[in-house]
């Protein structure tokens, strides 16, 4: 079978715009000159056509454009679905390699855009960029050796020293990534406090941004509330005494009064069984 032509979208545009153009030309100065009669009735009637073709290929180039637009809405729709396959999949294989609880970074992913819209966070590419970020968060965790990421027991200061460093790791990933810099805030703010004593660069109260500060609460949150290599779930009774706690100190106080307050709902939100 021959290959069939296609023609890019601003070509087609064009070719249809001078072949209706040409129609129109040929065709209504026909039908003038035989239906009408006089002079200033001709002049009056052109007159009135150019305004109708005006009209016409405004509908025609309308269309035409609309249709190119939604298909191509079509296609980076796909892509990105494509995208978040494979950075699902990615992190999913990350956290089968941390030994994490499984499907820990969709949980808290869920979460964290469930908090988010309980802030009131309603924009979509706001609300997508939390979730890539909570998805994305552990990204960093790539540069350090299994033998820190999966240790069964307390890391030596060395060892915690090491591991401080997959914040910057992800920044060090992401930023060189034309599409996944857009979601670097949680990966590489997630581990700052509000006191301003946590890492990599002692951000402090809303120095750092909105998202972070809502991530955090929820990464703490799934960190003591789930088993780990490191360590047992804690009762939940102490999870929400713990980050009550922390209120003012990890965490910014009116997130985490937010959690506490709408606990069983986000819990509800996370559960992805």
């Amino acid at each position: 079978m021959g290959e069939q032509m296609s023609f890019l979208p601003h070509y087609r545009i064009v070719l249809a715009y001078l072949l209706f153009g040409t129609v129109w030309v040929f065709t209504s100065d026909i039908a003038v000159e035989t239906l009408f009669s006089g002079e200033k009735t001709i002049t009056n009637i052109q007159h009135f056509k150019g305004w109708v073709f005006v009209a016409l290929t405004a509908a025609l180039l309308f269309v035409l454009i609309r249709h190119d637009f939604s298909r191509l809405q079509q296609a980076n729709s796909k892509v990105l679905e494509s995208i978040e396959q494979a950075v699902v999949g990615w992190i999913q294989v990350m956290d089968v390699r941390h030994k994490e609880t499984g499907d820990h970074s969709e949980r808290v992913a869920r979460m964290t855009v469930a908090l988010a819209k309980l802030w009131g966070i309603k924009d979509e590419k706001q609300l997508e960029s939390v979730r890539y970020g909570a998805l994305l968060h552990d990204i960093g965790k790539v540069g350090i050796p299994d033998a820190i990421l999966t240790k069964p027991g307390a890391l030596t200061d060395d060892e915690k020293q090491v591991m401080k460093q997959h914040p910057q790791i992800a920044y060090d990933v992401l930023s060189k990534n034309d599409f996944l810099r857009q979601y670097l805030a949680i990966p590489y703010e997630h581990h700052e406090r509000w006191d301003g004593q946590g890492y990599p660069q002692g951000l402090k109260g809303k120095q750092i941004s909105l998202e972070a500060r809502i991530f955090s609460i929820v990464d703490v949150w799934d960190a003591i509330y789930h088993r780990r290599a490191y360590k047992d779930a804690w009762p939940e009774k102490e999870v929400l005494a713990y980050l009550s706690e922390q209120s003012g100190k990890a965490f910014d106080p009116e997130i985490s009064a937010l959690f506490i307050k709408n606990y069983a709902q986000l819990k509800i939100a996370a559960d992805i069984s």
